[in-house]
């Protein structure tokens, strides 16, 4: 009973709010009971990853900081202590950005070091560097100074920690390398062989990822096999999946396929490969809903485990049944969908009528038990309702006014249905914060929850019209 992937897991490397310690500490849980061994900390936002890459993390920071994701020191350290007693792999991850191929800052490598011993203190244990969307250099100079620095910190870290005299405990293990071309389509067939075939000469132990030959592609055979040739190794994959940082309004908590199809960034037709080939690591970049996004790296670390035997339909159903336990049911995607195009097609049918009006009340139902996980015992369930609250409230409430205007209600009661259909997209209800930017050009706003858009928010806004 083995994987066939080396490296299974989740890079924190997606735009938006970084996770809080708690969902990370509980997804640690998650991952060593599903098999997932490997969590990169990248966080887009996290001034300390990016911004100040170079400075320590902060001893106190405001509640207001701390609801936007920063860490201090110490939150850092219990994330590294959960970490290593769930027998998961943290992974500390820098952003020194354009610094580390500009020529004139001859001691970019002395402040990464600076940095990783101040995280090693903190009790990491490996480290990667991130240099992706700061540009792609392309003349020779620039390309070997890149190979270079990551050969020479790769060494500079062997030094320090790896020495025959090192203690087992404050060993650390190879860089993860995310290259500034990391999508091989961004430039010609050409221009991608030079610049991976300059990285080919870093030390082989350095793991070294792509997206595929875009940046949201699935992963298959032939994206690895064409950098592995111009690389020399295997490569290490960042997937973009189930990452809404494009569609930070939704959530995408279906199975894996139609994940794919609610995704316009995903090749809508792809299928995940049972028998993928040159990838040693591969690790998803999640929502900005950490909870919500264990529906999907539960099929994740299935696909990775045993890729040939991986199922989707059963895979999802068991991870509801692994999220939600007793709460979870069978798939009625389109039961409503189902019965709102037959109400449309006759709404003159009282048996149409009453199947509409019952399944709206059942959802509304589905919508007060999920509400329960709010006063749960269990703090996984606390932390996913936090998420799952905009969006479920969401939905409970445009099946209310749904009910409203298709069932027999007073007229001030329509009045007010239709209103809160017209106020709907405006309430501060369905609101969360997001972060977007990174480095100097970070900004906080709010977005709202978009639930239920392809069928259900439609037909609410057509039932307020109507009236």
């Amino acid at each position: 009973d083995y994987a066939d992937t080396q490296y299974r897991g989740v890079i924190e490397g997606y735009y938006g709010v970084p996770y809080s310690a708690e969902v990370t500490a509980d997804l640690f849980h998650f991952m060593a009971r599903y098999k997932m061994n490997t969590y990169m900390y990248g966080a887009k936002s996290d001034p300390y990853h990016s911004q100040h890459w170079d400075k320590a993390y902060p001893k106190t920071i405001t509640p207001e900081q701390q609801e936007v994701g920063m860490l201090t020191e110490g939150m850092m350290r219990q994330l590294t202590d959960a970490a290593h007693r769930c027998k998961v792999n943290f992974i500390w991850a820098i952003h020194p950005g354009g610094a580390f191929t500009d020529a004139k800052q001859t001691d970019v490598l002395d402040r990464v070091m600076s940095k990783f011993r101040l995280m090693h203190q903190l009790g990491v244990r490996q480290f990667g560097v991130f240099v992706d969307d700061v540009g792609v250099p392309s003349d020779s100079a620039s390309l070997a100074l890149n190979a270079q620095r990551l050969t020479l910190l790769q060494q500079k870290i062997d030094r320090e920690w790896n020495g025959r005299k090192a203690q087992p405990a404050d060993t650390v293990k190879p860089l993860h390398f995310v290259p500034q071309l990391y999508a091989y389509s961004w430039v010609s067939r050409q221009q991608g062989e030079r610049f991976f075939r300059s990285l080919s000469t870093t030390p082989k132990k350095v793991c070294i990822y792509i997206t595929g030959r875009a940046v949201w592609t699935v992963p298959n055979s032939e994206d690895p096999d064409l950098v592995s040739s111009w690389l020399g190794r295997d490569v290490a994959w960042w997937w973009n999946y189930p990452c809404n940082d494009n569609d930070m309004n939704k959530i995408f908590p279906l199975d894996t396929y139609r994940n794919f199809d609610d995704e316009a960034h995903i090749d809508r037709n792809a299928t995940l490969d049972p028998n993928l080939k040159g990838v040693n690591t591969l690790i998803s970049n999640p929502m900005q809903q950490g909870e919500v996004s264990k529906i999907a790296l539960y099929s994740i670390a299935d696909y990775a485990w045993h890729r040939a035997a991986f199922d989707n339909d059963a895979s999802w159903m068991a991870s509801l049944k692994a999220i939600f336990g007793k709460r979870a049911g069978n798939d009625t995607n389109t039961q409503l969908a189902d019965r709102i195009r037959l109400w449309k097609a006759n709404s003159l049918d009282d048996q149409a009528t009453q199947a509409l009006l019952d399944e709206l009340r059942s959802l509304q139902a589905d919508a007060k038990a999920l509400s329960g996980m709010a006063s749960s015992d269990n703090v996984s369930d606390r932390l996913l309702w936090h998420e799952l609250q905009p969006y479920v409230e969401k939905v409970a409430d445009m099946c209310g006014i749904a009910h409203t205007l298709i069932a027999p209600h007073t007229e001030a009661q329509r009045q007010q249905a239709v209103q809160q259909a017209q106020t709907l997209d405006k309430n501060p209800k369905y609101q969360f914060s997001i972060l977007s930017g990174m480095g100097e050009d970070i900004r906080l706003s709010k977005r709202g929850a978009e639930p239920a858009a392809k069928v259900l928010r439609p037909f609410v806004s057509q039932l307020a019209n109507a009236k």
